[in-house]
């Protein structure tokens, strides 16, 4: 059963790691995906391997200016949009009296602002009965030294879904969080982990949760169309946790 299929989805931080996971599973489902990333060389690596029913369109969320050429060049292609992943984040750990203010800036740029902006520059194209999905993180309700902008921005982009949710109900149009929990993805190439130090955060999440072992994109995936599909129709303000059980024990 193809459960997305002839939907329209935009996904962005969709040239790698979860977003490009989904955009496959997607495509499999019969939905047309456009990427929004911010590497035009592996934006058209994933647009060559995902074939046809794959446009890329490279630009930067924490730029408005890019995300209006993303309307328009998806208003131009579709004419509308059945599914919206708000999908690119990256993560900076440190203590708080090393962090400055550009970092500070940098992670609520890409994790919040981006998010907040790519939903308000789409929105005129979210047709009524659409599906808007955040990527939070399992890290939201959690407290680990060293995280506490990520952990900080994935709660705003948690508290976001939410008011949105309210919002743009009355449009027809849900907003869920996606919390995934740890997943070996591109993910520590964009923070300051170095590999050693990422494994054994990997080790240590991974030891705490009922299910004791990491995550795998296609399982993140897997949610992520859940919450894109007409099966999770009555759902919204909803957090779809997928972590193994760490943040709930």
């Amino acid at each position: 059963m193809t459960t997305l299929n002839d939907k329209v989805a935009v996904i962005t931080g969709g040239n790698s790691g979860i977003g490009l996971a989904a955009a496959t599973l997607f495509i499999e489902q019969g939905a047309r995906v456009v990427l929004f990333g911010r590497n035009q060389t592996t934006l058209d690596e994933a647009v060559s391997k995902l074939g046809p029913r794959a446009v890329g369109v490279q630009g930067d969320v924490t730029n408005l200016d890019d995300l209006e050429t993303l309307k328009n060049e998806t208003a131009m292609r579709f004419g509308q949009i059945d599914i919206l992943f708000a999908n690119a984040g990256l993560g900076v750990f440190s203590p708080i009296e090393n962090i400055d203010e550009a970092s500070y800036d940098k992670q609520f740029d890409i994790n919040v602002k981006g998010a907040f902006f790519t939903v308000q520059k789409l929105l005129p194209l979210l047709k009524n009965g659409s599906s808007v999905i955040l990527t939070g993180s399992a890290v939201h309700e959690k407290g680990v030294a060293t995280g506490s902008l990520y952990f900080a921005t994935k709660a705003a982009v948690r508290s976001l879904s939410r008011t949105l949710a309210s919002e743009l109900a009355p449009k027809g149009i849900r907003v869920n969080t996606l919390s995934p929990g740890i997943v070996r993805t591109n993910f520590a190439e964009n923070t300051n982990i170095a590999s050693d130090d990422f494994e054994g955060f990997v080790g240590m999440v991974a030891s705490q949760a009922p299910l004791q072992r990491p995550g795998s994109m296609q399982e993140i995936a897997n949610a992520a169309r859940f919450l894109a599909s007409d099966e999770s129709s009555y759902m919204t303000a909803a957090d779809l946790v997928v972590d193994g059980g760490w943040m709930n024990v």
